[in-house]
């Protein structure tokens, strides 16, 4: 072969081999768009699940149970004649996982409630009274602001102090925000902005909150009990889904709601609830 013949043939098999370089490239572009495309479906996919189970208990726009409060401070949500199964919430409402809570299942529990499958018994105590300020404080007067407002509007008020929760370690939950929400779900009467800036309610928040450490053995927030057994907090009570299941499993329990006026500074110790049978 000549030498002419030998150019010609290794520039043949340059080109060749740059032909093959451009459309191994261009396959591997291919590929690289079509795994992006992937990437990108499956992200909002995640993301959609994710934004469903989060969904907000404030879009919560349909019938609430009634709501009368106990004896001893504390607020039941139940469907007149309701056989269901009790469900006890002890929160703080500076706690930031029961906000969390309220955001992922709070919308499910009222929703339960209303159509009388489950019965729902609210205890805001206050678990960071030996807290630094100004934690120690903002829990104070909010568990305070719950305890005055009105059994006909405590779920709605209940929501808007979660709503407007500081930030962990900022001052918050002022007595003039507590009332300026109160008026804005139309009951900021006299005898409300006394209670709130007297701290009418002081030695309810203690006994509450006596009941809930000492007597329920409760140690965080938010703690959640079904028929009288504690529900785990991350496989549970963050997943709305999980929380329906077992509470629709969960056996009625009658319960025998005795309403008051304003309360008492001591809540029952005696079981509220017995198994139906």
């Amino acid at each position: 072969m000549s030498k002419a013949a030998r150019q010609r043939s290794a520039r043949e098999r340059l080109a060749e081999e740059r032909k093959k370089q451009a459309q191994k490239q261009q396959r591997m572009r291919r590929l690289m768009i079509t795994l992006s495309g992937l990437v990108v479906v499956a992200l909002a996919v995640v993301i959609t699940v994710y934004f469903v189970n989060k969904k907000d208990a404030g879009s919560y726009t349909g019938a609430l149970a009634p709501t009368t409060r106990q004896a001893d401070g504390a607020i039941l949500a139940s469907k007149p004649g309701a056989k269901a199964p009790k469900l006890e919430l002890f929160e703080d409402f500076q706690c930031p996982i029961c906000h969390e809570f309220e955001k992922s299942s709070g919308a499910t529990i009222k929703r339960l409630a209303a159509e009388g499958k489950v019965n729902v018994l609210y205890y805001p105590f206050w678990l960071f009274k030996q807290q630094a300020e100004p934690i120690k404080g903002n829990s104070q007067r909010a568990a305070n602001a719950a305890l005055c407002a009105p059994a006909d509007k405590w779920i709605q008020y209940h929501d808007a102090i979660y709503k407007h929760q500081p930030a962990e370690g900022s001052n918050g939950f002022s007595n003039k925000d507590l009332i300026g929400w109160a008026k804005d779900l139309g009951f900021d009467t006299p005898q409300f902005e006394q209670c709130v800036n007297g701290g009418q309610k002081q030695s309810q928040i203690d006994s509450m909150t006596n009941y809930a450490e000492q007597t329920r053995q409760v140690t965080g927030t938010p703690t959640v009990f079904l028929n009288g057994q504690s529900v785990d907090l991350n496989s549970t009570l963050l997943n709305a889904k999980n929380l329906e299941k077992a509470i629709l499993a969960a056996k009625p329990v009658d319960i025998s709601p005795s309403p008051t006026a304003s309360g008492s500074a001591t809540p029952s110790t005696s079981p509220s609830a017995t198994p139906k049978k």
